[in-house]
Parts: C-alpha cells; structure tokens; sequence
C-alpha cells in the first residue's frame, strides 16, 4: 500500500472563518447606501402602524384567510395576484441585475441593511477598526467584557423590535403591541417574535459576509444575468498597475537612458479592502463575493483626491468599457440594449397585466351549491322547488345589500327573502328555494342564473350559473 500523503498535502473541505473588520466608508455611495437603510426600515417598522379605512393598511391575516393591502383585499381565490407580484419582483430583479450587478444586494437587500445597522452600532460602542481588532486581541476585562455585553444587548433590541416589526404584518400590530405589554403573546406568537429577531441576530451580528458568500443563492446563479455591458465595480488595471509610490525621475544625465518603470495610479494603501464587507481585493477582478455595494470607489476615490489624482481608478463600468476604453457616455447608451429592452417589455407587460386585472376585478364573487339531500320535490299541486346555498363573498371593504334574483325559466321564482346584506371583507352563507311550475320545465335538469345586484351600486353584479332539477312524475 501507499503511503499516507503528508499532513500538508491534505485538501481541506471547510475553511475557519476569518473575522472581518470593515473600516466605515466615507462618500456617496456610502450616503446613498444610508439613504437606503433608512427608507427601507421607515417602511418595513412604520408600514404595520399605517391605517386604510379603519384597520390595518398591510396586513396578511392567515387565520382569517385574507390579504388587506391598502385598499385590495384578497382572498384564498385571489392567489393568483400574489404569484403574479412574485414575478414582477423576480424580472425586476433580473433587470436590475442585467443593467447594474448586485446593485441591489448592496443597497437595498435585507442582510446588507441590518448588517449595516449592527455594525453602525459596533462602531459606536468598540470603535472605528484599528480599536475593534485591539480590544479583540485584548485578554477578557471588565471594560472589554462591558462594551461586549453593551453591543450585544443593542443587536438584541433591534433584532427583537424587528421580530415584532414582522410578526405584525400577520396579526394585527396594535393587538400585538398590546399583548406583549401585558405579557399575554400567545405561544405561537412568541415563536415568531424570537425566531425572526434570532435570524437577524445570527445572520446581521455573527454570519454577516457568510450569508452573501455561501448561504444567498443569488450569488451563485447572478454571473448568468451578467454580460460584457452590464455595470460592475471594477479596477482600471491599466491606469493602476504597477502599484507603489511613483518613482523619482534619475537624478544624473547618464541615468537618464534608463528606463524606470511608471508607477501606476494605486498606490497600494489596501483601503479598498478594508472597506469590504465580504473582505475581497477588488483589484484582483470581479468575484462572485463582490456585492456592488460601492464601498471601495468611496475609499478609492478618498485617496486620489489626497493624492492629487483623478477619480475613477475603482468604478462602476462594464467590461467592454474597459477594453475599449469607452466614456461614461457611451457606456450610457450601450445599457439600452435587446436584452434590456426586452426584460423592460416583459415586466411593463406583466405589470399592466396585473394592474387591469385588479381594476377591472369585480369585488363579490358569488358560488352555488346545491343542496343534494333533495333533487327536487313537489311542495304544492304542480310546483317544483330546489333548494340551493349561495356562498356570497364580499371582497370589498365597504358593506353592500344585495338582491338575488333568477332567471332562465318560465315562471320561476324565489319562495325565500330576495334581499341579504354583507358586511365589508365578509363571506355569507344565504339559504335560497325556487319554485317552478312542472309545466315550465322539462323532467331532467333545466339550466337556470342566480344574479346578485348590490342595491347602492346597480353595476356591481355577478352571475353564476346552477341546474333546476325536475323530478319525475
């Protein structure tokens, strides 16, 4: 037998992680991505407390079974419009992608804005990165046992105030709020609560660039989105290489022949690289790691400016810019090519779709259900009745009465109340019998039309068509 290989030879499955220390990015990209954090969390904590007409603006009530936003209200029947938001949100994303990278991963997606608010707080209670990796190496004290202690109970009230934040898009918030305060959430609610808010503990405080890199599948499937037009962060090889300080010019004529080699532009100060979130060398190409979240063209362009350099040695470009070395201008006009025009078209297409469905979608929706115990009977010499249970179904927010009338047959009419009232976002069960003279319909089944009028709003009607069953002699 072989020989063992030796100890180094050994491939390693699993890499330990190692810690990264981001240093705070400075410019506006860094404002930009702030701006984000803030109109994403304003909606996300402020969207539950908004009202529309009396309840809760957004509010998906899985025990009721119904879907108020704003003013639409869905129904288990209405799934339809909530897969069809699905697909506009993944040919947007597929969108943005082709035009502009992980733009959306490094402004706008979850991870990236509660990591963001974590270490926003680690910052302000450990210090700027020089003093975080020092109190780290640092022995356990009572002073570093304190900021730990500070920065974790801050993550865990904001991870906690975001598990009631989500909780409360499924029962109603104001109810929620109420029942913590007098410590009465049920068990199922608590669940809930904990989970979220430890899911954004484990993944904001403790995963961080291990979600984007490893656990996110869009990092995996984003390369196929891409092509050679669409914009990225990228590093201007030729203006930057060779890295290092610029070289001085040969103090002596007979050194003049020389030729010394041109520094380029970067001058090797790796502040792309500690402003990472993921903690990759930008300079070493476009990796699946990278998030597009701008934060090394901040530092970058900080630096040249102190340097008495242009900006733009780390930008967002395409590839083929950078190899012809096309303007801003003209990477502008290539963005508005086939493949964009044609994800533009599909999702403007889909959008009006969804968008005249629902305005055209007529709030009551009516089913009938025989009733089978009788097919059919004779109550009076020469009358047939049927009994039938309409399952009226209110979709609006506004109370309707309705009256139900049929049609279809001679001489057919209701033997029970015509009229029957609907509470807003409510379903109703109404008991209905129809009677019809023997000599009006044929034996077998006669197909006959249930109409429900709504009596404040004579367009708001519905049809629904049922089977008068008549029984043999």
């Amino acid at each position: 037998m072989n020989e063992a290989a030796p100890r180094e030879a050994i491939i390693k499955m699993y890499a330990k992680r190692e810690e990264i220390y981001p240093r705070e990015a400075k410019g506006p990209y860094a404002t930009l991505r702030w701006a984000c954090v803030w109109l994403t969390q304003l909606v996300f904590y402020g969207l539950p407390w908004l009202n529309w007409n009396g309840r809760q603006a957004v509010l998906f009530d899985l025990g009721e079974r119904k879907f108020y936003i704003f003013g639409v209200v869905l129904w288990p029947q209405d799934f339809i419009y909530l897969a069809a938001l699905l697909i506009i949100c993944a040919f947007a994303l597929f969108l943005v992608t082709a035009v502009a990278g992980r733009v959306w991963c490094g402004f706008a997606c979850p991870q990236t804005v509660y990591t963001e608010i974590f270490m926003w707080i680690e910052r302000r209670i450990e210090g700027a990165r020089s003093a975080r990796i020092r109190l780290d190496r640092q022995p356990w004290s009572v002073g570093k046992a304190a900021r730990k202690v500070a920065k974790h109970s801050a993550w865990l009230a904001v991870a906690l105030l975001t598990g009631l934040s989500f909780v409360g898009y499924f029962v109603p918030v104001e109810r929620l709020a109420n029942q913590l305060w007098n410590l009465q959430l049920s068990s199922w609610e608590t669940f809930w609560v904990l989970f979220y808010a430890l899911a954004t503990y484990g993944n904001a405080g403790w995963l961080r660039e291990q979600v984007c890199k490893y656990m996110c599948p869009y990092a995996r499937f984003q390369s196929a989105m891409f092509d050679q037009d669409t914009l990225i962060v990228t590093y201007d090889v030729a203006r930057g290489e060779p890295r290092g300080a610029q070289a001085k010019a040969a103090p002596e004529k007979s050194f003049a022949t020389l030729a010394l080699p041109k520094a380029g532009d970067c001058i090797d100060c790796s502040l792309c690289v500690q402003v990472c979130p993921t903690g990759i060398d930008i300079r070493d190409g476009l990796q699946y790691e990278c998030i597009g979240c701008a934060a090394c063209i901040d530092a970058c362009n900080t630096v040249m400016a102190k340097v008495d350099k242009p900006p733009g040695l780390i930008r967002y470009s395409t590839g083929n810019a950078m190899a012809n070395g096309w303007s801003m201008a003209r990477v502008r006009r290539q963005l508005v090519r086939p493949r964009i025009l044609v994800y533009c078209a599909l999702l403007g297409a889909i959008v009006f779709a969804v968008g005249a469905a629902l305005a055209l979608r007529t709030p009551l929706k009516l089913d009938v259900i025989r009733d089978r115990g009788a097919m059919g009977r004779e109550v009076e010499d020469g009358i047939i009745e049927n009994v039938y249970r309409l399952q009226v179904m209110n979709t609006a927010e506004k109370a309707h009465t309705f009256r139900v009338s049929v049609s279809g047959l001679a001489s057919i009419s209701l033997a029970s109340p015509e009229l029957a009232r609907l509470e807003g976002a409510s379903a109703r069960a109404v008991p209905v019998r129809v009677r019809v003279p023997r000599s009006a319909a044929a034996t077998g089944s006669n197909q006959i039309e249930f109409v429900l009028t709504a009596l404040d709003d004579p367009a708001l009607k519905v049809t629904e068509k049922a089977v008068f069953i008549v029984p043999k002699p």
